[in-house]
């Protein structure tokens, strides 16, 4: 089976990845993205869908990299992760599955082939404090069976194979909604949604400053961080610049912000460390490899910051897509 590596130029190689859900300006693949309805957030900030092929006899060697816990359905495909715990294969087939992934340190090395169907749900910050999920400390870098988590049910099972990604969003935000009213579940912590809003604005903060305005010290900032998180806020900022950077570098970022975010770094070595230390390669490698797993995921964080902090009018599709490669821009 032909591996196209990191090292491949997309576009170049039989083994691209060929979506039906989005693609750049410059012909790179992307998910159909999707805000939540008002009242699933913000334990939920966005869903995306993954609708695409590996053509037969190739399989792709990249990585994916997430900030938050995703809740995760699955069709079709083949997956092998390097997880915390080892290797994980996963093999849904056209019954599907449900897969939860954890928060991660870093990149997640993963290798995938065949077709490809996935609806990915996102959890808002401290949302799984809230909804009664597993530590986010003990998920760091993990993946873990959904329908073994929550101990009931089989959530793929709501889902059919050949639906379009606008009747699985609707689908999902059914059971969200349903779960949220069953439970009465309470929003994540102010402070984590202020903590978070000023990491997508720009994550080099002061935390005493930080902790003045909300009113507490910074003890209990690094106490509600942790949990809501598993990290501490200095390792959530660090990690938040990189995902910034690596967006960029990967033509999915406001371009005009490439400058402005290499200011966050004291300099090229220090880029470079940290670019390394987090994606295991250099900013000029990461640029040039062939990453469409990696670019489908740090896509997610960058619409958020376009939402978040009002980068564009509303119902503005980002200037890295291909306005004409929207197929599901309708309901």
């Amino acid at each position: 089976m032909s591996r196209e590596g990191q090292g491949t130029s997309p576009g170049q190689e039989p083994g691209k990845l060929l979506s039906r859900t989005g693609r750049t300006r410059g012909g790179d693949p992307l998910a159909f993205n999707h805000q939540p309805s008002p009242d699933l957030a913000p334990w939920f900030t966005w869903f995306s869908v993954t609708d695409a092929e590996i053509p037969d006899g190739h399989e792709i060697v990249d990585g994916m990299f997430n900030d938050h816990a995703i809740i995760r359905i699955m069709f079709c495909g083949h997956w092998t992760a390097q997880t915390r715990d080892g290797e994980v294969v996963l093999d849904p087939g056209e019954k599907g599955m449900t897969v939860y992934f954890g928060p991660q340190t870093k990149v997640m090395p993963i290798v995938g082939s065949g077709k490809i169907k996935v609806l990915s749900v996102h959890l808002g910050p401290g949302a799984a404090s809230v909804l009664g999920g597993p530590r986010q400390e003990d998920m760091l870098d993990r993946i873990v069976d959904h329908d073994k988590l929550v101990g009931h049910g089989s959530l793929s099972s709501r889902f059919h194979i050949d639906g379009t990604p606008h009747e699985w969003l609707k689908t999902f935000e059914h059971e969200l909604r349903k779960f949220l009213q069953i439970n009465d579940t309470a929003p994540p912590d102010p402070i984590t949604l202020a903590f978070e809003h000023e990491t997508l604005a720009n994550p080099s903060f002061a935390l005493t400053e930080f902790a003045a305005r909300q009113d507490c010290s910074t003890r209990t900032v690094e106490r509600i961080i942790k949990r809501d998180y598993g990290l501490s806020p200095k390792q959530v900022c660090r990690r938040a610049r990189a995902l910034d950077m690596a967006a960029a570098l990967l033509g999915v970022a406001m371009e005009e912000e490439e400058a402005e975010l290499r200011l966050r770094y004291f300099d090229q070595s220090h880029l470079i460390r940290e670019i390394k230390a987090f994606f295991g390669t250099t900013p000029q490698e990461l640029r040039n490899g062939n990453h469409p797993f990696l670019r489908l995921n740090l896509e997610v964080r960058q619409s958020r910051r376009v939402q978040a902090l009002s980068l564009l009018p509303p119902d503005t599709i980002e200037p890295w897509r291909d306005p004409t490669a929207e197929p599901f821009s309708g309901e």
